[in-house]
């Protein structure tokens, strides 16, 4: 009985998934790819301020809003601080969680590069080299490594009608496309004295 009830609850967020339409945000196109490779980009310029003020900025939100909340003991750090060239690169290691109620806590370790170049008063983001670390043990072994390119592209997330996403795979592609959003939205918004002037391309 225990079992059954085990995995009813882990059925949960694939009928959840079956059920619910997805947005037209999550299929075919969403997750775009560059020779082959997943690469999400964004850029922006912020005009009403200085290249010295727009890096600080930059630097600092990478650095608080990305760095410090992720997995220091594994192996999020700066790859290069931007500091000569202001190309700001980092290595991020994060939990992204699917599903947190009671006796079942699915999620996978989401590990990327993102780069924050700054060019005069524009900034050019792009998050890549994405994989995932799935179903680990306890102390952190025996997962399962998941590139994106092998994992949710459109390729092997949706069907081919382009209507639908796979259970398995698709639940990685929408937390993926979330979170980008998420990091680009707020890395936006970390330009407070100038966010009116914030012009997105």
């Amino acid at each position: 009985m225990k079992n059954l009830f085990l995995a009813l609850i882990l059925m949960l967020p694939m009928l959840a998934t079956a059920k619910n339409p997805v947005s037209a945000k999550y299929l075919r196109g969403g997750v775009p790819e560059e020779n082959g490779v997943i690469v999400f980009r964004k850029s922006f310029s912020v005009p009403s301020m200085s290249t010295d003020k727009i890096y600080s900025t930059l630097y600092n939100y990478v650095n608080k809003s990305v760095i410090e909340p992720a997995i220091h003991e594994q192996r999020t750090r700066f790859l290069s601080d931007g500091k000569e060239d202001g190309l700001i690169v980092a290595r991020v290691e994060e939990y992204m969680t699917f599903t947190h109620v009671f006796l079942n806590l699915d999620q996978t370790r989401f590990i990327y590069q993102l780069q924050a170049k700054v060019d005069g008063n524009k900034v050019n983001l792009a998050i890549s080299q994405i994989s995932y670390y799935y179903n680990e043990d306890r102390d952190g072994a025996n997962g399962i490594t998941y590139k994106a390119e092998e994992w949710i592209s459109d390729a092997e997330a949706v069907n081919k009608k382009g209507t639908k996403l796979y259970p398995r795979s698709g639940k990685f592609r929408i937390k993926t496309i979330d979170r980008v959003e998420d990091i680009f939205q707020k890395c936006m918004n970390a330009f407070e004295e100038g966010r009116k002037n914030v012009v997105e391309e």
